[in-house]
């Protein structure tokens, strides 16, 4: 990357960004500055006016400490995001969850209004979206982040998946054109902004202006930002009057292996074959024919879950079982819910490495068909114990450094 050469050079370019609303900036790196004007046509073809372009992108530098980069010669970052890297113990932590639903509740009875509207309109029970305005923001109306164009310029440029950044980054040229401040688009390293964090495609595919002001603002109006989320999640597939999860208690001889999203069965099938609701609770009689499938997040090491369409729902705007399960859990407790009945035991969280080492094996083994992202979810879980049942290994369904081992010995 070229630095400027001289101080009247870095100071007349800090003085440029500072007018434009950008972060200082020293002379751009001329490759990332081509890479740039190549996108002019597709821009003008899109719509965009050629001084918003030159204003979005006139001293832009790629930012190369970011995760999910691909740079010749440097070992690839992997995404820093807690619900990849923290254990659920770790993530779903018992005294944040008391302290947001606590705050989440007195929340809920100052929106009363905006959330029954919410619920009337969209079909989204208020508690979920306030929950995930707590985990997104911590109910914060002053979401901060670093400059969206830089984040998804930089993603297009040289990141894992440029094509689908590529896009992002025309949409939030559109953002600038259509009267965004440069200033409020403050985004995470992969391009979320606002409350609810919406990507630049997903500010137009379902921003609502829900205060009635003419403009949709997801940074600083909660009635915006949380009927914004409520139709993602409709455009997602919710479905309105239906339940996403229950805790459950399983069967002690109970296999983890039939932990299979396409193993669904209505709730009242699972509860007669000895599944019992957290807290002896009782299921709705509308809930019973519901199809739901068995979820064990951490293996045999923490609690369980029958889970709904719905689930999956929540689960398109973070692709994640902690992230759902954190939300969930906290919607349920807005709403009068309990904490996890099962408390979630200690494990160890391999490294993306040995996950990514893992899947690879099991693929070789045809036991492993989805993608190698060195991440343990649901179908990494089902392989796995797979293989345990296989080799005669302790059965749990959670990746180990042991089990690894047992692999790589197994090849030799």
């Amino acid at each position: 990357m070229i630095r400027g050469a001289t101080r009247f050079v870095v100071v007349a370019a800090s003085l440029i960004a500072a007018v434009a609303g950008l972060p200082a900036q020293a002379t751009p790196d001329p490759a990332f500055t081509a890479f740039l004007q190549s996108l002019w046509p597709e821009a003008q073809q899109r719509g965009i006016a050629r001084d918003t372009f030159d204003g979005a992108v006139r001293g832009l530098e790629p930012d190369l400490s970011l995760p999910d980069l691909v740079i010749p010669g440097r070992p690839q970052k992997q995404p820093g995001q807690p619900e990849f890297v923290q254990t659920p113990a770790d993530y779903i932590k018992e005294s944040n969850l008391a302290r947001l639903a606590d705050r989440g509740r007195r929340l809920y009875a100052q929106y009363h209004d905006v959330f029954a509207r919410i619920e009337k309109e969209f079909g989204v029970p208020g508690p979920i979206v306030l929950a995930i305005w707590g985990r997104e923001s911590d109910y914060s109306t002053h979401y901060g982040g670093r400059d969206a164009i830089q984040m998804v310029a930089t993603q297009a440029y040289t990141g894992r998946r440029k094509d689908y950044f590529r896009d992002q980054l025309m949409w939030a040229f559109k953002m600038l054109q259509d009267g965004v401040p440069r200033s409020e688009m403050r985004s995470s390293w992969g391009g979320a902004m606002g409350l609810t964090q919406f990507l630049p495609s997903e500010f137009y595919k379902y921003g609502v202006d829900f205060d009635g002001d003419g403009k949709v603002d997801i940074w600083r109006s909660v009635p915006d930002a949380l009927a914004s989320a409520a139709k993602q999640l409709v455009g997602e597939g919710w479905e309105r009057d239906k339940p996403w999860a229950y805790e459950v208690r399983v069967p002690a001889d109970v296999d983890c292996t039939i932990a299979d999203p396409d193993n669904k069965k209505p709730l009242a099938v699972w509860l007669k074959r000895g599944f019992a609701l957290a807290y002896d609770r009782k299921a709705p009689a509308r809930d019973l024919a519901e199809p739901a499938s068995l979820l064990q997040p951490a293996g045999t090491h923490g609690p369980a879950f029958l889970i709904f369409h719905n689930y999956f729902a929540i689960k398109e705007y973070n692709f994640s079982d902690l992230y759902v399960l954190f939300v969930g859990n906290l919607s349920d407790r807005i709403g009068g819910g309990r904490a996890f009945e099962t408390p979630w035991k200690p494990v160890v969280q391999l490294r993306t490495a040995q996950l990514e080492d893992m899947q690879k094996r099991l693929t070789a083994l045809k036991l492993y068909t989805d993608k190698v992202d060195g991440k343990a979810g649901m179908r990494t879980r089902l392989a796995l114990g797979a293989y345990q049942k296989q080799n005669k290994l302790p059965l749990d369904c959670w990746p180990t450094a042991a089990v690894l081992e047992h692999m790589r010995a197994a090849k030799q």
